[in-house]
């Protein structure tokens, strides 16, 4: 499954948790007030195998390919409330349908409930409206009219490390419950580490899991990559590719994202 959770899903790290500027990042760090970031990404994901019911991998008669073009904005309406806004474009195709349209769009709000010099604690709630894309991995396109969200997040920031070579860093740790109308309920859990290599490189690996209520679909997938910073503006590469599941497909591919500080 393609995991938006934070993407998916919170965004925002860093406003002088390391030394120096860090780029954007999905997490618990609100930004100041009056400031903002956008983040444009594309995802091209593709799958010949699939994960059954009982996790084993089997072979899928027709390569899938989902699609995903979005939007993410945040703005800081105070040091500790953050609006959060995200839209997608899909268009992809299985063994059943070829489609292309709105996936979901959501608004939320995160509100920053402590921190100190180096870790924070954030909540966040939103609601999605369902789109005629995928709103779930493991479900047709269409499928899922709306949602409501709500999510803890914990970070804490690093000082540098190995003689320098690492100039920073931080980890994070979210956990979200997901009420839906038309698909079953959700649990997610998205984990963080990002690692400062020096003013402008940070590497970052992720990892996105869930379940569905029930004995239904789950899924985990990683992924790693890069982030270059170029002023106000960062361009970020990686690859995602999922590791193990239920019902969901095997699948793997890039993710770009242009991000711009406001």
């Amino acid at each position: 499954m393609r995991a938006v959770g934070g993407l998916l899903i919170a965004l925002g790290f860093l406003g002088g948790t390391t030394a120096g500027a860090a780029p954007a990042f999905a997490g618990a760090w609100n930004l100041p007030k009056g400031q903002g970031q956008a983040i444009v990404k594309y995802e091209d994901m593709r799958a010949d195998q699939g994960f059954d019911p009982n996790g084993d991998r089997v072979d899928l008669s027709v390569e899938r390919r989902d699609q995903t073009a979005s939007v993410y904005a945040e703005y800081g309406l105070t040091d500790r409330l953050t609006l959060q806004f995200k839209g997608e474009w899909q268009r992809g195709r299985d063994s059943f349908v070829d489609f292309e349209g709105r996936g979901p769009v959501e608004i939320g709000a995160r509100w920053q409930v402590w921190r100190d010099e180096r870790s924070v604690v954030a909540v966040y709630g939103g609601y999605a409206d369902g789109g005629e894309g995928r709103n779930a991995g493991y479900a047709p396109p269409g499928a899922g009219n709306a949602d409501w969200e709500a999510r803890l997040m914990a970070g804490r920031s690093m000082d540098r490390a190995l003689g320098g070579l690492i100039q920073g860093g931080f980890v994070e740790a979210q956990v979200a419950r997901r009420w839906r109308q038309g698909l079953p309920d959700e649990v997610r859990l998205d984990l963080t580490m990002g690692t400062r290599m020096n003013q402008d490189w940070t590497f970052m690996t992720q990892a996105f899991g869930g379940l569905t209520d029930g004995d239904g679909a789950r899924w985990l997938s990683l992924e790693t990559s890069v982030v270059r910073d170029f002023g106000d503006w960062s361009l970020q590469a990686g690859w995602r590719q999922s590791v193990a599941g239920r019902e969901t497909p095997a699948a793997g591919g890039p993710v770009i994202g242009i991000w711009r500080r406001f």
